[in-house]
């Protein structure tokens, strides 16, 4: 099986794309702790917004590099 090449010339391994795809189940599993913070458990409007806003941010680079991983292998 040949590595994946980046723009920089290095390859990455299996074994890095392994934690790349960790790093992305981590990242959803966190949005949905955001979420579900901001929905259920904190009362401050402003301050449930802000929790929302830093949990889709999290659920769009979890998203992002878990799409990356299932591409390219």
């Amino acid at each position: 099986m040949t590595d994946l090449v980046l723009l920089a010339g290095t390859g990455i391994s299996p074994m890095d794309m392994m934690w790349i795809s960790f790093y992305s189940i981590g990242f959803l599993l966190i949005a949905s702790g955001l979420i579900y913070l901001s929905r259920q458990k904190i009362n401050n409007r402003f301050l449930s917004t802000i929790v929302a806003l830093i949990a889709y941010i999290f659920l769009i680079i979890g998203f992002l590099t878990m799409v990356f991983v299932v591409m390219t292998f």
